[in-house]
Parts: C-alpha cells; structure tokens; sequence
C-alpha cells in the first residue's frame, strides 16, 4: 500500500478552500534532490557536455536553473538597519490592560503571544560591524489574533529630528561621504557633524549617541523604546497617551571606547553571536515591558511636547508601569528567510492602539511600508512566511509579483451583490470588532488645519538635552564630552565644530569649554536658542552607572591559564562563576590538551590571541610561575591583562601571575582581587574610580 502523502493545504483570502500540494520537507536527509519544479536530479556535479571536452550545452536544464538562482539570491539591503540580528520568542502579560485598551493581546494576565524581534545598527551596511558607536534598532512584531503589530524603535527614547522630511536629509549626512564612499557604520566625519550642528533640535539625541548608550555590552543588555507617543483605546472609546519601554533583565551594561574599537578587531560579530550563543545555551535574554500612561491634562502640564520626539518623559516624573515579559527562546532557522526578510511597519496596529500626531511617526508610517517593495520586489511581501499573520487574512487584494494564494469565484471588489446569486461575495467590514482611528485625531483631541508648521514647545531643542547631561554621573559626562571630542576630530569642515560647540554651550557651559579644550578650538559665542531651555529635575533612570546592579547574571569571565596552572583552582572557580550566574570561558595559548599541575589535561574554549578580554565581562589569571614566564614573552597575554585593566574589569589573579600584571601595567585597586569569594562578589561590575589613571578623557 502506497504510503499516505502529507499535504498542505492553499487557503484564499475569502477562507476559501482551493486546492492541496505535498508539503516538501527541505530537511529530510534521505530525500531526493530536485530541481525547483520537483523534478529529481540523477547528477549534480557535472554540467551536460557534448563529449567529455565539449562545450556545455544549452540544454542543460538544471545547471540553467541552479545558476540562474545563485545570481538572483541577493536581495537590496535595507537603507537604514542593515545590519541585524534577530530571534523568535513570546510576550507575556503580567496583568489586564482592559482598562486601557481593548487591544486582544493585552486583556489576559499571563496570555502568551508569538514574537519575532530584530536588533540593528542604523548606519552602517550588512555587512559591517556589529559594535561601532551607533544607535540601536529595536524591532518587535506580534503576531496577535488581531492581526500582527510591530513596535518599531531603538534603543534610545529619542530621535535626532522633529519631522519626517528631514529623515532623508540625516541618513544621507551619518551615511558614508557620497563622493568617497566612507567612513563606513560611524559618524565622525564632515557631513554628519555639518548637518548635526546645522540642526538643533538634534542635540539631544547626540548627547545619548555620545554616552556609552551607543556602545552596548550586549543586544540581552540594552533598553528599547517605541520613541514616539502611541494612543491606547478602551472598549468605552475613551483614549489614553502610552509610551512604550523595553528593560532588560540583566540590566543595562555598555562597554568603552577603546573596548568597542578592540571588538571590532577581535570579532565583528560579536553582538551577533553573543545572542546567538545564550539562545542556545538555553540562556534566554529576557526583558519587561513597561509603560508610561497619561491624558492631555499631563501633557499640558510639562514644559514640552509630548508629540516631539526628541523629547521624553522622565520616570521620576511619570513612573514606568510594567505590564510583561518579552522572552527569547529561539534562534532563526535561516538568516535570510526570516532575519532578512522580515520586514517592519509601525503602521502595523490593531484595534486598541493608534497613532498620535506625531509629525516624525506620520511620516514613518508612510516610508516603511514603501520601502518593503523595494527591497522585497513585491506587494505581496506579507505572505512571506516570516511576515504573515497567524491570523485569518480575508480581503480583495489580487495578484502582483509572487502571489502565493489562488483566489477562486468573481468577487475581487465590495461591496458585491454576487451571494444574492449563489455565489461566493467575500469578505465584509465589520465597525464593531474591525479597527477604527480615533475620532479626535489623539488624545488631546487636537484638530485644525493642515498646515506645515510646528507646534510652539517644539522649539524647545535643549531643555532635555540639559536634563540628560545633568543625570548623567562624572565619569559619564567624561565619556560623552570624549566621544565629542573625538568625533569632531575627525571633520576636516573648520566651521562645524564651532557650531556645534556654539550649541553645546546651551546644555552645558562646561561641556561646551571641555569639547573645544579637548579639539584646541576657542570657545565659540554661544548659538541662538529658538526657544530658551528650562532646567528640569535629573533623572537617575537616564544614567547607567547609576541604575546598574552588580551581578554576573548574563556576563562572561575568561579565565585565562597556560601549562602547569592550578587545575582545582580553574575547576573551582569555574563553578563559582556558573553558581553566580555568569558564563566561564577558558582561555589558554592553544586550545587542546593543556596539561594542569594535577596531571590532568583540560582544553580551552578560545585560543588567547583569538579571544582578548574585550570578549568576557572580568578576567581570572590562573598561572604557574613558569607559564608566567611564558606568557611574558607573549604580547596577546600583556594585551590581554593589559586591556581587561585599561577596560576597568576586574582582575582575580594568583600569586605567579603578579610579573604579567607588573608588565602590563596593572596596579592595585578594589578591583584587582585574589581567586576567593573577593573575585566573584567584584567580577560583576566595573571600576570606573580607575579611569583617570588608565585614560585621558575630555
């Protein structure tokens, strides 16, 4: 009896029945290979000749389809974005939101709902680097009964402009020089900085893009935020303002300067497989998802825009509510079809939640969804497996390149008659369940004219900026004041740095004479204000020094050994650090067969010129005095010390070690400890205290 096939079946968007194929299983090993049209393939090695040296023929079916698909395998980049990383999971509810919104994801306490999230860089192309100084793209599709919802944002609560149309004009400026095509993923060069200081609404944002916010430990360990301000609705109708947040479990954890520039050399997918790795490991990054809600009322209390999206709302002054977890547990089963296919449309909400007026988000909702034909080559990029709902589609939209459904019967418009005929009619619109914009525009229930202006607060570019640096603590605003510096070193335009500077001068008057001591500039006169800034109250949830908690939950620790090391003080440590829940990696000058003082042979996880402490979060030095001696001799373990110092971890170290810590220059601080409890209790945090003494900042 033959075996039963397995069969999928073709659905249309009326939820019409229409027809069953075999389902191929891409993965069975003991399958027939075939060409694209299921024909089975007697050889794949050799190319049809007429004779043994004769030329090809063009006959030759399979080698014509096979490199006809090769060449077409490349599809365009995304503009912005390019370079990402992402992973399946789940969003899960603490608590009902009916009271807000009838949105269906929102309504249950511990309702589960599918997830699929992509983090990137914004400036750099596919294949750049995955630590530059850059912003963070934070993206998140829901895939809800309702229909799919993406919350689209970064990692920083505000953006560089007001308006959409001048989007173009920024990506155009941080993207590498038009006539030279570099620098490439980094914004130190002329025409970010000439736009920048052209644009003063952008201060803001640049003094987040300047602090170590843009230097992330870990994609598990950076903030998301939805930018803009959303609009909740109740089933009553009543409206609501929301911002959305993103908190990491593990916390928020960045690295240094000198750090990220080490990475890149090390490994330019650092980020990539750092995600990658703890997904498999079963160790699931996690964060809680929390909101700020409020009426117009509020809004008209504060001295700016809730509609501007260069600004934000402090905690202190509206706490976050947390309301879910968003849990990663699955990596992407191929790159292309789901990490680079997936494409994001923050126009993409359900019933429950819309838009504000927001001048910077109406224009995204119009540019993401163009985008996606041209880089998917189609308006059918929905039904790509990664972009399809997991819901009923059921509508009129017919044909375009690659569709994939075989609607059957007339109806291809609405309102018909065709069911009074017998007849399939389709499907119909329904003003009770169906997605329905808020009469009032938002919640303000701002209505008018369409005008191209601006509203007054929005010229208020630096209040908020003011608020930042002032939240920040020494050692950040040393970093920030740095990161200027050193970015308007590189623009060869002598006029843009004092411009900048001129507007640097209304957040910070010390800022401002730091940045231009540091480039060897005067102090230019201070820029014009369009608006004059207020101080607002410092918020401590800005800083992340000061919200850090020391833990190694998440981190890693290299411990770094050679022949002869103590092989019960590697064991032992080892287990402290996994008891601690932090990640041991073994380091060793090669990789197999190290033979410890017990007799006992141990392989390492990286080879040390391969793997620098710029990979781990603290560093164990466990040598004999003779592989001391060795690794003395050796420039990747002085680099080695040396870096985990100069990049303020802590450093648990035996007796034998102390000539390695002398020659790379290490001294004595609390965060240099004996292989005991000490070490354990320092390795989840960093010394900043030792700064000052390792590098010279703004």
């Amino acid at each position: 009896m033959a075996k039963q096939k397995d069969f999928t079946t073709l659905v249309g968007d009326g939820g019409e029945t229409h027809q069953q194929i075999p389902k191929k299983d891409t993965h069975d090993a003991d399958g027939h290979l075939t060409t694209d049209q299921g024909i089975r393939i007697a050889d794949n090695q050799n190319s049809l000749r007429s004779g043994a040296r004769g030329p090809t023929l063009l006959e030759d079916f399979v080698l014509r389809e096979k490199i006809f698909h090769f060449d077409h395998e490349r599809i365009p980049e995304r503009i912005v974005h390019a370079r990402g990383s992402a992973a399946h999971g789940y969003f899960e509810t603490y608590e009902s939101l009916a009271d807000l919104t009838r949105a269906h994801l929102l309504q249950k306490p511990k309702q589960k709902t599918p997830v699929f999230v992509r983090f990137s860089t914004v400036a750099g192309g596919a294949g750049s680097v995955d630590t530059p100084r850059d912003v963070r793209g934070f993206a998140v599709k829901f895939y809800t009964q309702e229909g799919n919802w993406d919350l689209v944002g970064n990692n920083i609560p505000v953006f560089f402009i007001q308006d959409a149309i001048k989007f173009p004009d920024l990506i155009h400026a941080v993207k590498m020089e038009s006539d030279r095509a570099f620098p490439q993923a980094g914004s130190a060069h002329d025409t970010f900085w000439d736009f920048a200081s052209l644009m003063p609404e952008s201060t803001h944002m640049l003094m987040w893009a300047m602090s170590d916010r843009t230097l992330p430990r870990s994609l598990r360990m950076m903030q998301g935020f939805g930018i803009h301000t959303f609009q909740f609705i109740n089933a009553e109708g009543n409206t609501s303002f929301v911002k959305f947040h993103w908190r990491p479990l593990l916390g928020v954890q960045s690295t240094l300067w000198d750090e990220a520039i080490k990475l890149q050399a090390a490994d330019n997918d650092f980020h990539r497989r750092d995600l990658w790795e703890a997904i498999d490991r079963n160790d699931y990054p996690s964060w809680e998802l929390g909101i700020q809600v409020f009426d117009q009322k509020f809004a008209d209390r504060l001295p700016y825009d809730v509609l501007d999206p260069t600004k934000l709302i402090p905690e202190e002054l509206l706490p976050l509510r947390p309301v879910g977890k968003l849990v990663l547990d699955r990596n992407p089963d191929n790159f292309f079809a789901e990490t680079e296919q997936v494409a994001y449309c923050p126009a993409n909400i359900v019933p429950g939640i819309d838009f504000s007026n927001d001048p910077l988000l109406q224009g995204r909702l119009f540019s993401y969804l163009d985008t996606q034909k041209s880089r998917l080559g189609t308006a059918n990029f929905h039904q790509l497996p990664i972009n399809a709902p997991k819901c009923p589609v059921m509508n009129f939209q017919r044909d375009g390149q690659m569709q994939m459904s075989v609607p059957k019967g007339r109806a291809n418009y609405e309102p018909n008659s065709l069911a009074d005929h017998g007849e399939a009619g389709g499907p119909r619109e329904c003003p009770v369940t169906g997605f329905a914009t808020v009469r009032g525009r938002d919640a303000g229930g701002e209505q008018g004219d369409k005008l191209r202006v601006r509203a007054e607060l929005f010229a208020d570019h630096y209040s908020q900026a003011r608020l930042f640096w002032r939240s920040l603590t020494e050692n950040e605003q040393a970093h920030v004041a740095s990161s200027f510096v050193l970015e308007l070193s590189k623009v060869k335009l002598e006029q843009i740095p004092a411009r900048m500077i001129a507007n640097l001068r209304n957040v910070d008057e010390s800022l401002a004479k730091r940045v231009a001591t540091g480039l060897g500039v005067e102090l230019p006169k201070k820029s014009k204000a369009a608006r004059e800034p207020v101080d607002l109250e410092p918020s401590a949830a800005l800083s992340i020094q000061q919200s850090f908690q020391p833990t190694l939950a998440g981190r890693s620790v290299g411990l770094l050994f050679t022949e002869g090391s103590d092989g019960a003080l590697i064991r032992s440590t080892a287990k402290a650090v996994k008891d601690a829940g932090g990640q041991p990696v073994l380091i060793a000058p090669k990789v197999h067969g190290v033979m410890l003082n017990d007799g006992s042979s141990l392989d390492a996880d990286g080879q040390l010129a391969g793997t620098p402490s710029q990979t781990v979060d603290a560093v164990a030095v466990i040598v004999s005095e003779e592989g001391c001696r060795a690794l003395l001799k050796d420039a990747a373990a002085v680099q080695f010390v040396m870096d985990a110092f100069g990049h303020l971890k802590a450093i648990g170290t035996s007796e034998a070690a102390q000539p390695l810590l002398d020659k790379a220059g290490v001294v004595p601080d609390e965060g240099i400890t004996s292989l005991d409890k000490a070490f354990i209790a320092a390795a989840g945090r960093r010394y900043w205290a030792r700064e000052p003494s390792v590098r010279q900042l703004a």
